[in-house]
């Protein structure tokens, strides 16, 4: 008897050990300084790591201009849906809609450009009240709810253009330049991170993010305060979509598409826990939309082939959601 017991104390011990493991673990990714440090450690170690196998050449000025010229309209559209994510909530109709708000400005455009970027702006909108009228109204779960947009839109953006592209004005290259492209950028981005930060919405979406009984109690308007951010993000792809019409000139089918996709990936990579609540950064747009572009410029420049990229990008997506998923509140995703 005395030697089955000691026979089983050897496993105890590595049982012990790997609790005390997991603790220690989960204790050093709950800190609000590992989750800053780790998504730009992660960010330098790939333009590090891409900068050796490609020989420099990613960053040398021109592809370092030709990669810039990818991210605007990602960054701005991804400040929209870290807004939602803020709350807890998904939004996977960001492509339709931006492919519908795209029509809308090529259509506008012929008459007047400030025009066309409000009625961009409004199409968002309207699509963003419809998402969240499901949602908040019908009490359907976001990702659902943003799942049938996404195929309803994206097929009225097919029937659009059916017969033929729909084109801008022939003179809305003129806008399609760096300075134009970047100002319009960093503007969207500070008003987003000034209101932010400096009134109660990081507080009010973070507490909906943690738990929405609790944030009812705390006297928030959950309901009302998610229909609002869905019409926001709505409104902030709207705008983002003049940047693709005066980057293309022109908007087809496949107008926006896996552009949710894109989103998710680079929100991810910066660190964005998929369920928000508290650990939200408003860095995670930033450095996860330069990290997601960086990968992907990176693996196209190797020669690499579009089944290896996404094989390669969903194995690094695995592993940023393995770490900084907040495993305690992942089953809230509203």
């Amino acid at each position: 008897m005395a030697e089955l017991q000691n026979a089983e104390l050897p496993n105890q011990n590595l049982q012990t050990e790997k609790k005390n493991f997991g603790a220690r673990y989960r204790e050093f990714m709950d800190k609000p300084v590992t989750r800053d440090i780790l998504p730009a450690f992660g960010l330098l170690l790939i333009i590090v790591l891409f900068s050796i196998l490609t020989g420099g050449r990613i960053i040398q000025p021109f592809n370092l201009n030709l990669l810039l010229s990818q991210i605007y309209m990602l960054m701005i559209a991804s400040t929209g849906v870290f807004l939602i994510m803020n709350m807890g909530c998904l939004d996977f109709s960001q492509g339709s809609m931006l492919g519908i708000a795209s029509i809308v400005i090529c259509y506008l455009s012929a008459y007047n450009i400030p025009l066309a970027i409000l009625g961009g702006i409004a199409t968002g909108a309207a699509i963003g009240a419809i998402n969240g009228f499901f949602h908040v109204k019908r009490k359907i779960p976001s990702f659902i709810v943003t799942i049938c947009t996404m195929y309803l839109f994206r097929g009225l953006c097919a029937y659009l253009t059916t017969n033929s592209p729909v084109y801008a004005v022939g003179n809305i290259y003129k806008y399609n330049t760096t300075p134009v492209k970047m100002t319009l950028t960093v503007v969207a981005l500070l008003i987003v991170f000034l209101i932010y930060h400096f009134s109660k919405l990081s507080y009010t979406l973070k507490a909906i993010g943690a738990g929405e009984t609790a944030a009812r109690y705390a006297g928030i308007k959950v309901q009302k305060t998610k229909w609002l951010i869905y019409i926001v993000a709505g409104m902030i792809t709207g705008f983002a979509a003049f940047i693709n019409v005066i980057k293309v000139g022109s908007v087809t089918s496949t107008g926006g598409n896996m552009l949710e996709t894109e989103i998710l990936i680079a929100l991810v990579l910066g660190g964005m826990p998929i369920s928000g609540g508290p650990m939200v950064r408003f860095p995670n747009i930033i450095i996860g939309v330069l990290t997601y572009k960086f990968l992907s410029t990176g693996l196209n420049m190797m020669g690499l082939t579009t089944q290896t990229q996404q094989l390669i990008e969903g194995i690094v997506f695995v592993i940023v959601v393995a770490l900084f998923s907040d495993r305690k509140s992942i089953q809230v995703i509203k």
